[in-house]
Parts: C-alpha cells; sequence; structure tokens
C-alpha cells in the first residue's frame, strides 16, 4: 500500500499519554490533579512539565532506533491537502473548537531557525507556516461536524470575548525551550517558569501562577458557560506543533529503500539542536537572563484566539482575538 492509498482516519491518531506519573481521574477538573500533587509549587509543576517532555523523547527515540521500526507516520489528510492532486477538491472533515496562544515574533523567529536546521536532514518536512504557529491552552473539542461546532460557538458568544482577554490579566510564563517528536511529528515545547531570569519588573510571586494554573481557570470558565470540555490530552505540555512528516522518501536511500541511518541522523539532529538550546537560550547558561525568544509570556502581543472549523493544521475560522499586553 502507498502512502497515496492510506486510508482516511477521522481523525488522526495520536496517544497522548501522561507520563508526570500524575493520575487526574479522581478530580472534576483536570488540571487540579497535577497541581494538587505538587502541592501547588511551580518548582515541582516545572519538574513535571520536564519529566513528561524528556521522558516522552527517550521513549521515542528508542522507537524510531529499533531495528523494528516500520518508518515515520504519515499524515494522510495532511498530504492530500499539501498535494491536491492525490485527491482533487480533497477537504478535512474535523471541525474543532480551540482556544489558542499565539507565540510572540520572537518566539516565532527562534522556531524558524529551528525548521531550518530539522529541514538539513528531512528536506520534504512539512512546516507549520509561521501565521499559523500555536500553543493549545484549551481544547473544547474536535472532530464534530461544522454545525456541532457552531452550536457551541453561539452557546459560548456571550464570554468568549472575556476568556480569550484572560491572559491580559493572568499571565503565565513559559521558559526553556526544547525539541520534542515521535514518528509522526516535531514540536518546540516549554515549560513553566518559577522564579528564573526575572526581569521587567516581573516578581517571584507571578511565577507562582503557572501555565497550568492558566489551563486549569480556562477549564473552568468554559465549563461554566454550560459546554462540555472535550479535551484530546491534559497532559503537563505547553507545545507548538512546527513540523510533520509527509514525504516518506526523506527517509529512503537512493534505491528508494527505508534508511535506518537517516533516522539516526535525524534524531542526532534534535539532540544537538537541544544541546544548542540550553546553551543559548536556557537562564543558567546565560548568567541567570533569558535570552529573546527563550521565554514567553502567554498572551504577550496578543491575547488567546478562539477559532473554529478546520484547524488541525493551524488554518480555522476566526472567533475572537483577546488583547495583548
Amino acid at each position: 500500500m502507498t502512502v497515496e492509498d492510506t486510508p482516511l482516519p477521522v481523525h488522526t491518531s495520536n496517544t497522548f499519554e501522561d507520563l508526570s506519573g500524575i493520575p487526574t481521574t479522581a478530580f472534576e477538573n483536570p488540571y487540579d490533579a497535577l497541581i494538587a500533587a505538587c502541592n501547588n509549587d511551580m518548582y515541582e509543576i516545572q519538574t513535571k512539565y520536564n519529566t513528561h517532555r524528556t521522558t516522552r523523547n527517550s521513549q521515542q527515540k528508542a522507537k524510531m532506533l529499533d531495528e523494528n521500526f516500520p518508518g515515520v507516520s504519515i499524515d494522510p489528510i495532511l498530504l492530500r491537502l499539501s498535494n491536491p492532486t492525490i485527491e482533487p477538491g480533497y477537504v478535512d472533515p474535523r471541525h474543532c473548537l480551540v482556544f489558542w496562544a499565539r507565540p510572540t515574533q520572537k518566539v516565532k523567529d527562534l522556531i524558524h531557525h529551528v525548521q531550518q536546521e530539522l529541514c538539513t536532514i528531512t528536506p520534504n518536512l512539512w512546516l507549520m507556516p509561521q501565521d499559523c504557529l500555536h500553543l493549545t491552552a484549551l481544547e473544547i473539542t474536535h472532530s464534530k461536524k461544522a454545525e456541532e461546532i457552531e452550536h457551541l460557538v453561539d452557546v459560548m458568544r456571550p464570554k468568549i470575548p472575556s476568556i480569550t482577554d484572560y491572559t491580559f490579566d493572568h499571565r503565565a510564563r513559559l521558559i526553556k525551550p526544547s525539541v520534542g517528536f515521535d514518528a509522526s511529528a516535531i514540536a518546540l515545547s516549554f515549560v513553566p517558569a518559577a522564579g528564573e531570569g526575572l526581569h521587567n519588573g516581573r516578581t517571584l510571586e507571578d511565577d507562582r501562577y503557572t501555565y497550568h494554573h492558566l489551563r486549569r481557570d480556562l477549564y473552568n470558565i468554559c465549563r461554566e458557560t454550560g459546554v462540555k470540555v472535550e479535551s484530546r490530552y491534559v497532559v503537563p505540555s505547553s507545545h507548538l506543533t512546527i513540523g510533520r512528516f509527509i514525504a516518506p522518501k526523506d527517509f529512503k536511500d537512493e534505491a528508494g529503500k527505508y534508511d535506518q541511518r537517516i533516522v539516526k541522523a535525524f534524531v542526532e539532529k534534535i539532540e544537538e539542536i537541544n544541546k544548542w538550546l540550553e546553551r543559548e537560550y536556557w537562564p543558567q547558561f546565560n548568567d541567570g537572563s533569558i535570552p529573546d525568544g527563550g521565554e514567553w509570556i502567554v498572551g504577550e502581543e496578543k491575547g488567546l484566539h478562539c477559532k473554529m472549523g478546520t484547524l488541525w493544521y493551524g488554518g480555522g475560522n476566526e472567533v475572537h482575538l483577546g488583547k495583548g499586553f
């Protein structure tokens, strides 16, 4: 079976396993679980976020470097959208409703550099366009019909402006960028700040309100509108997808045979990028300061962005953009 013959799923199947070790089922608001387990301590919350992403990278590295690794997972929907000749007129059937955080220009500049580095190994990697980059602060629902999403928006509409403006007065800071990966996509992730590199009048007390607290609050506020929050995941992760695999040839040799050496080079490139990010953008390697692009206060430049429609790859339709600072 060729990639072009790959059956189309109702929605792309991804496993969002929580690797922090925190069970959420005992809590009405699943984000409360980690906050409670960490004793509402910003240092412990940062540690859990970092544990999740480092454990995941280790697992994915072992999986991809295994001699029985079958190859990267090609997104059949994105492939058809990127190459209309495969199935002319194809339209993504998955409609969603989300609240996104938009990265600052400095973060986008950093992502662009990382994307170009990745392309030295995988030149046909699909890159998330700069204007589409996003961090999903809260996903209300996904993979629905258009009319189902329209109904939810109608229910929530009176409260949407205040939700998208929430980050104006609740400023969660993210730091320590690092690249994460699996067999289908690559992302740039951050962790909640815990007092590192404070500047411009920000205090240690400000950092006690973490990104996880923000997600908890958004969950509560959205649920109060009367809608059911059906997020795919609540794992301790703050990541922006920056690339996806749509070209198997990137991992094949000149004879068209799958080449494990290229996969190894790809994983090594990510590890090289991560060492560079730590050295150049993490505060402990820069006399405690954080260079441009190494931190992001959610809501900076733009407030939260409520989007609806076919937005799996950063598109979709505008509902409301909150005010930034």
